[in-house]
């Protein structure tokens, strides 16, 4: 007998594994894909565990706020933009799957040089050595200028930028979503941080009007938030200004009275920030509602999204 006592396993209390709760069956197990078999088949063939399932869950999520015509907020930084996400994203607006959106400065910036030029995103680390970076004229000038114009007409900021692009028939528009937005009447709001954004740094910039038109956009969105409840916000890529931008609409929203809980919010991002994490995907939904969090590259997890939303729900439930 050794030195110390050892508890005896002899006693202890088992029990069954055909009653005991599982959180994983067979009918939740991935199916292996076929090249041949339509994009919904694969749909239907993603595992119902975890991450999947959750995503299943927010496609279906969207597609019952847009069947009880509740709004689905856009939330979105410049990167998705960049990854060239814009015709999954106009697509969705266009079915009504999304019906408000709301960008950064630099989301807006990226969306106007694809629109007008047909290319975006330069080379920062190359062009902060001799301080040439953010320097184009042209992308400045325009949108300062279509802000400056807008702001007088009492237009918010996105407003302002998407009758520009349509106006002045841009080559590209067909790809903004901006100019798209505008064509649909669907509000497309851009909340800027004075110093953030590369048309700040030229001689064009109007900071009275920068600010006039974006807190215009800020009380858009705040509108819309008072609509919010069965509805569902999505942030993607952004991880300071809009969670925050958004927290705010909605205490303004509910400040006023309104009954704003018991909606759905995703935040999508290559890694998991403190801001959205709270302010979209925890606090929100603190009274009701759910929050999800999903990590991984724009250019994969937007399409994926995309897909879920428009297919029909399948047998196993999760889509």
């Amino acid at each position: 007998m050794g030195r110390y006592p050892e508890v005896d396993l002899n006693k202890v209390k088992r029990r069954s594994v055909r009653t005991r709760a599982s959180k994983v069956r067979l009918a939740d197990l991935a199916r292996v894909p076929d090249p041949k078999n339509a994009l919904s088949v694969f749909l239907r063939g993603l595992p119902g565990i975890l991450k999947a399932r959750d995503l299943a869950a927010l496609a279906a999520d969207i597609r019952r706020a847009k069947q009880h015509q509740r709004p689905v907020i856009l939330l979105m930084g410049a990167h998705p933009i960049k990854c060239g996400l814009s015709p999954v994203l106009i697509d969705l607006v266009e079915r009504g799957f999304v019906t408000a959106v709301a960008l950064n400065g630099a989301g807006a910036i990226h969306d106007v040089e694809l629109a007008c030029w047909g290319r975006t995103s330069e080379d920062v680390a190359a062009g902060l050595e001799d301080g040439s970076f953010g320097m184009a004229a042209e992308t400045a000038d325009l949108i300062n200028g279509a802000v400056i114009q807008g702001d007088a007409q009492d237009l918010g900021f996105g407003e302002s930028l998407g009758l520009f692009l349509n106006e002045t028939k841009v080559r590209n528009r067909a790809i903004s979503l901006l100019a798209r937005c505008y064509q649909l009447k669907v509000p497309v709001t851009v909340h800027v941080g004075i110093g953030t954004d590369i048309v700040h740094q030229h001689p064009s910039f109007d900071g009275a009007a920068a600010g006039s038109a974006s807190h215009r956009d800020f009380r858009i969105l705040a509108q819309t938030v008072t609509r919010l409840a069965g509805g569902v916000v999505l942030n993607i890529g952004s991880s300071v200004v809009l969670p925050e931008v958004f927290l705010k609409a909605l205490t303004v929203a509910r400040n006023l009275g309104g009954p704003v809980r018991g909606f759905a919010t995703a935040n999508f991002d290559m890694v998991q920030h403190y801001r959205p994490t709270v302010n979209v995907v925890q606090r929100p939904v603190r009274s009701g509602g759910t929050g999800y969090s999903f990590t991984g590259h724009h250019e994969l997890m937007v399409p994926l999204l995309a897909a879920l939303i428009k297919a029909a729900p399948g047998k196993r439930g999760t889509i």
